[in-house]
């Protein structure tokens, strides 16, 4: 018969009775119980913390943070009730106690009332830091305390994420204000700068003019010493001419007073002789003029005269009617109206070239006769008048005299000006100076602070929360993961899937029988009756690789990134716990049940499917590479998840090798009980 209705034959016996037909339906259905029970139930355990139920007690205070109330225990109670981590119940003290005690809460977490004052420390010269407590029970459950110790790092880091933001923002509006401040101090010291550039502007202005107003200072005491010894030469000749006035006027002023009339008498007729002189020297002009034509017509009628009385001869005058010493009387005449004319003519030429100096003639006797007729008009005044200029030119001496005292002092007081002036002038130089200096350091100065005030933050609210963010929670995971399970059931699914089947196969092989003892004594070929054993095995595990893939996928969502790889890995998987089963149970026997089931533990404790096996003693790392399981939990994670497919091809091969060796094994375990012996005929333990 062919090893495939040697195989079937197996399963017919199964056929006789409802409890038959029910044990292997269970036998098929269990790894399906077994794991997707315990996928079910590890799905997504870190997704429901939020069902945890955990007591917050809040006790803080606040306290007064650089002129601020802040309270730090309340802003941390409101964020982790806005987290929804866990389940939150914020109650007082003794309810929290109760509830841990009596298993209502998993964990408590006390906000002592000093939080914040302790947190406000921060910035003092003796830091503290916040102290939280938090408790947990044991005999409550274990893992909610290592859960507990677990979350607490995040309830840390919360907390000390809303502690250092309140601090970071009182530093932050800190900064805020000096930045002010400092712009402040920076527009003083522009301030300055301009004011000290303008009092420089203003001492050189004061510099240059001091030193211009002690050049002239030096010019006016020179003047001044010029002025007092031209005022001490004027006082000298003025006290002179005040003796010399004294020394007449005391001579002069009794004979004006005597004389009077004489003078006025005087004056009169100097008036008068200066206006007859200018009127000679008015009409002189014209009668000149009149005289030269009165001796020309003199001289015509002469020569008139001449003519008709006397005749001349050669050499002889003979006048007709007259005697001859008539007509030499008549030709001296006429030579002697000649001699007029040219007297006449030379005259007038003489008047006529000194016209203007008998002008000027005219105008000074007309002006030495306006002085006559004053002196006359001023004669019988002259004594007083005098007297009136003489003590005018009493005055003027005084005056002069003060003057030269006075030009003294100006002169003194002139060079005293100039040597003040001189120390100003050094001064307002070293002023000057000065200034300039401090022109430039209030430059540098508003500068520097400018550039400081651009380097302090000036920030609004949202800055400040965005920096305080940062600050406080300086340092973000961006964890990236390849393959990424989708969750916790996920990832333990490559674990619990071959256990499952496992499992699944070794209560398989309670039922079935691993070798016919029918077949063998038909003294079939051993490797028939190998198959024989095997495929009705290799039916019940499709079933079970079927039945579980479904609901995992269709009731938890499972999903697979590789689905018919992974059906064909989980199809060679079962195959090969099926052969390694049946062939420690027709190699052993009885005791082949407990082989598997040490196999076994040997495979949970070493196929790393939830802790990396590094982490385990050195047995299990040591056994790792040689148990099937560990190459089928491997597989699958890159089936399910995704990644590099070598390991899959890996494991496809040790299972190979796994699934040929036992069916070896299995072969060489049929011929062996082809021989009956007295242990295959009454063997020590049924099981």
């Amino acid at each position: 018969m062919r090893a495939l209705s040697l195989g079937s034959l197996e399963l017919r016996r199964f056929r006789r009775g409802s409890l038959p037909r029910a044990a292997v339906l269970a036998v098929a259905l269990l790894p399906l119980l077994y794991g997707a029970l315990y996928i079910w139930s590890f799905w997504d355990p870190y997704g429901h913390f939020d069902r945890l139920p955990v007591a917050i007690v809040d006790l803080d205070k606040g306290a007064d943070v650089n002129g601020k109330q802040l309270n730090a225990g309340r802003d941390l109670t409101t964020e982790l009730l806005d987290r929804h981590t866990f389940d939150w119940h914020e109650v007082g003290t003794a309810r929290a106690d109760q509830g841990l005690r009596k298993g209502d809460y998993y964990m408590t977490l006390t906000i002592p009332a000093d939080f914040t004052a302790r947190i406000a420390t921060g910035g003092s010269d003796h830091p503290v830091a916040g102290l939280l407590q938090a408790r947990s029970n044991d005999s409550n459950s274990y893992l909610s305390g290592i859960i507990a110790k677990t979350a607490f790092s995040e309830i840390r880091a919360a907390s000390s994420s809303s502690a250092v933001r309140g601090y970071l923002d009182q530093i932050y509006v800190s900064f805020a204000d000096l930045h002010d401040q400092t712009l402040k101090a920076a527009g003083g010291a522009g301030q300055l700068a301009q004011g000290a550039h303008t009092a420089q502007s203003g001492a050189q202005q004061l510099s240059d003019g001091l030193g211009q107003a002690r050049s002239g200072s030096g010019q006016l005491a020179d003047g001044l010493d010029t002025l007092h010894r031209g005022a001490a030469q004027a006082a000298a000749g003025t006290a002179q001419l005040d003796q010399l006035v004294h020394g007449v006027t005391d001579k002069l002023t009794p004979t004006l007073r005597s004389r009077a009339g004489d003078i006025q008498q005087a004056a009169e007729a100097v008036s008068t002789a200066a206006g007859a002189v200018q009127q000679i020297a008015t009409s002189l002009p014209a009668d000149s003029a009149q005289a030269v034509t009165d001796a020309k017509a003199a001289q015509a009628q002469l020569q008139q005269v001449y003519a008709q009385q006397c005749q001349a001869s050669t050499g002889v005058v003979a006048p007709p009617g007259g005697s001859a010493a008539e007509c030499t009387a008549l030709q001296a005449a006429v030579q002697a109206s000649q001699r007029t004319v040219a007297v006449a003519t030379s005259v007038d030429q003489a008047v006529a070239a000194n016209k203007a100096q008998l002008a000027r003639l005219a105008s000074d006797a007309g002006t030495v006769r306006g002085y006559a007729n004053q002196l006359a008009a001023d004669a019988p005044h002259l004594a007083d008048q005098v007297d009136a200029q003489v003590a005018k030119i009493d005055a003027l001496n005084a005056g002069v005299a003060q003057l030269a005292g006075g030009s003294a002092q100006l002169a003194a007081g002139a060079h005293s000006l100039n040597d003040g002036l001189g120390t100003l002038a050094s001064g307002a130089d070293q002023l000057n100076s000065g200034l300039y200096q401090l022109a430039g350091g209030s430059d540098q100065l508003a500068g520097s602070l400018h550039d400081g005030a651009a380097k302090i933050p000036d920030l609004t609210a949202q800055d400040r929360a965005d920096r305080t963010g940062v600050m406080s929670d300086p340092v973000q995971l961006a964890l990236g993961t390849l393959n990424k399970a989708a969750n916790y059931g996920t990832g333990l699914s490559s674990y619990f899937i071959p256990l499952a089947l496992w499992v699944g196969m070794m209560v398989a092989y309670m039922l079935l029988r691993p070798l016919n003892s029918r077949l063998l004594a038909a003294n079939i070929p051993s490797w028939r009756a190998a198959l024989a054993g095997w495929l009705p095995a290799l039916a019940i595990g499709v079933a079970q690789v079927g039945a579980l893939l479904a609901v995992l996928h269709f009731a938890l969502g499972l999903d697979l990134a590789r689905p018919a790889a992974a059906i064909g890995f989980l199809l060679l998987t079962s195959a090969t716990f099926a052969a390694v089963l049946q062939w420690v149970n027709a190699a052993f026997g009885t005791r082949g049940r407990v082989i598997g089931l040490a196999i076994l533990m040997l495979q949970l404790t070493s196929a790393g499917g939830t802790y990396p096996v590094q982490t385990s003693p050195g047995f299990f790392g040591a056994i790792h590479p040689y148990l099937p399981m560990t190459w089928v939990v491997d597989g699958l994670r890159r089936l399910i998840s995704g990644g590099d497919l070598t390991v899959v091809w890996q494991g496809v091969g040790v299972l190979t090798a796994f699934l040929v060796a036992s069916l070896a094994g299995t072969v060489l375990a049929a011929r062996r009980r082809q021989t009956w012996t007295v242990a295959t005929l009454h063997p020590e333990l049924v099981l």
